[in-house]
């Protein structure tokens, strides 16, 4: 009889599973652990939001980013400085690169962004 019983509770666990998958947005596809507890109010880590911000910008320019330059911490979520290749060339000192500045609300989704600066990757600050 114990053996009867086994196979009862199998099929009510993959059946309480199965409801949840086709439930998938695109919240759902973060990784696990890349939302904020809920009704926390608190916006995603630091590391996290990088990520989001790399990501999600690369979704819409269909281009790799290179780096994240800089984030901060907003009223409303992040705000990071992401460096795109933009053109290739050889020598590669002479591709163009761009900056572009992500604002990302408190769970992490991008809410709007912009390029803010284009220059060639062997190009040097000058800070005055």
């Amino acid at each position: 009889m114990a053996s009867g019983n086994e196979g009862e509770a199998r099929p009510r666990k993959r059946a309480a599973a199965d409801p949840a998958e086709p439930r998938a947005s695109a919240k759902a596809r973060r990784p696990r652990g890349d939302e904020p507890r809920a009704g926390s109010g608190r916006r995603i880590p630091a590391p996290q939001a990088m990520r989001h911000a790399a990501g999600q910008l690369a979704e819409l320019l269909g281009r790799t980013p290179e780096s994240v330059s800089a984030l901060k911490p907003t009223e409303d979520g992040w705000q990071a400085d992401v460096e795109v290749l933009e053109l290739e060339r050889i020598p590669d000192t002479t591709s163009v690169l761009a900056s572009y500045r992500v604002s990302l609300d408190a769970h992490g989704d991008l809410v709007a962004y912009e390029r803010i600066h284009r220059y060639t990757r062997g190009q040097i600050d000058r800070r005055t």
